[in-house]
């Protein structure tokens, strides 16, 4: 595909191969809440790194430590291969960034298993069912926000819709259950893939808002399970947490595509910042 036509979160997610195992990246403030940039986003393109490294082409479970916020601007990735198999290859990944001073950050450090999605049985057996979402056209997209919050970079890049039952934190009155769900899509029509289920299971506000907490909420350590290459067409995303204890709190995730199955799943713990430091 011609570079022209590639998809902005393709574009923003691309790594260039310095030599064996090292890539460098330009990482794009156009996936930014506040001044960092969103860990999905990020997962999205230490992802595209191992892809490479590594002898398989699809992430499987994914681990990431946030070490410190990464901005906007260059970064190198240095990978490293611990075992390959013949179904399954596992490999490591570190972002870093230069400071002002000059010295290297490690900023985001990763773990992860790789594999071959569509080499899977097609056999299925579950109990979990899909989140009940309104149609999309009755669900609220970030231009209806009531609460007049400054809409951050990342929402332009989404086509995201909440569901009407879980935005009463945007209006002042939160449910207290700890819920968010969408309908979620990228804004220029990219169809979901892998990669994109890593960003999906963080772009949603955060389910701390329904529990009355405002400010930022940075992802401590995430956790993505991919278990199936998504159909085309919208992702419905469900958010949930049941224990806020300590200042930490941990987030579930539940992706879900087109085809009603259950593509993706997650789970991070995060520590809401009340006055957003």
């Amino acid at each position: 595909m011609h570079a022209a036509t590639l998809s902005e979160f393709d574009r923003d997610t691309a790594v260039r191969r310095r030599e064996p195992g090292v890539y460098d990246a330009d990482l794009s403030a156009g996936w930014a809440i506040g001044h960092a940039l969103n860990g999905g986003y990020l997962l999205g393109v230490l992802g595209r790194a191992l892809a490479d490294a590594l002898p398989h082409p699809d992430p499987f479970s994914i681990s990431a430590h946030y070490l410190t916020a990464t901005v906007a601007g260059p970064a190198v990735i240095r990978t490293d291969t611990a075992r390959t198999g013949r179904s399954l290859s596992t490999g490591s990944a570190s972002l870093f960034q230069t400071d002002a001073d000059g010295t290297e950050v490690e900023r985001v450090r990763v773990l992860a298993t790789y594999g071959a999605l569509d080499a899977l049985p097609d056999d299925v057996r579950t109990s979990a069912k899909p989140p009940q979402i309104p149609p999309y056209e009755h669900c609220f997209g970030t231009e209806h926000d009531p609460s007049g919050a400054d809409t951050p970079a990342i929402a332009a890049r989404l086509d995201m819709r909440l569901d009407p039952a879980t935005v009463g934190w945007a209006l002042g009155k939160p449910s207290g259950r700890g819920e968010v769900r969408a309908w979620f899509g990228l804004a220029d029509g990219r169809a979901p893939d892998p990669l994109a289920l890593l960003l999906a299971v963080d772009s949603l506000p955060p389910t701390a808002f329904d529990l009355g907490l405002g400010g930022w909420v940075p992802t401590v350590e995430l956790t993505v399970h991919v278990r199936a290459f998504p159909a085309p067409g919208p992702l419905r995303v469900a958010l949930s947490t049941r224990n806020l204890a300590g200042g930490f709190l941990e987030e579930d995730a539940e992706v879900w595509d087109s085809a009603d199955r259950l593509v993706a799943q997650s789970r991070q713990l995060a520590r809401p910042l009340r006055d957003g430091s």
